[in-house]
């Protein structure tokens, strides 16, 4: 089974990933190592700042590591924000019978009401070196975004409206 968690920055993707990863014992690939790889190593002159370019570049990559996942069976938990909205139509019936999809998204109530522990669990999992972009509207407009995105597609949508709490079964 092929494990996708998506969502605005500072939902808990990696979080969500690491959980799964000591529950079921599936490896993750966290997106952000591989679009730093490229980026560090000089084989695409994109940056972090480039989002809709980075998901048109990184894409049909991970794309195809989900189509190898799947063949050899294997288990992975892939995370990231670089994962297209319309991302079930380079899949077959066969490959999507393998995957599961959660998008996290955080309530505009939610975020106004925990802004200070969203900016101080940033750093639960992997260390953030520059987060000052995290503005309370950043965290509203981004999370607004995939939520309006994920419905339009009918994904699986994570709501995180009371109380951060993620319970994902497999």
């Amino acid at each position: 089974m092929v494990v996708l968690i998506t969502g605005a920055s500072h939902t808990g993707k990696t979080l969500l990933a690491q959980k799964l990863l000591e529950k079921y014992k599936y490896p993750y690939v966290s997106i952000d190592h591989i679009k730093m790889g490229l980026i560090r190593s000089g084989y695409t002159n994109l940056t972090v700042e480039d989002d809709s370019e980075l998901t048109h570049y990184l894409w049909p990559i991970v794309r195809e590591m989900i189509k190898t996942a799947i063949e050899n069976k294997q288990n992975l938990i892939v995370e990231g924000i670089y994962i297209p909205f319309d991302w079930t139509k380079d899949f077959d019936k066969e490959y999507l019978k393998h995957i599961k999809y959660f998008c996290l998204v955080m309530s505009e109530k939610y975020i106004k009401h925990h802004f200070d522990s969203i900016k101080k669990y940033a750093n639960s999992i992997e260390y953030r070196m520059d987060d000052e972009g995290c503005t309370i509207e950043s965290v509203l407009e981004d999370n607004a975004y995939f939520l309006q995105n994920a419905k339009k597609y009918n994904l699986n949508i994570v709501f995180i409206d009371d109380t951060y709490e993620i319970n994902v079964e497999l």
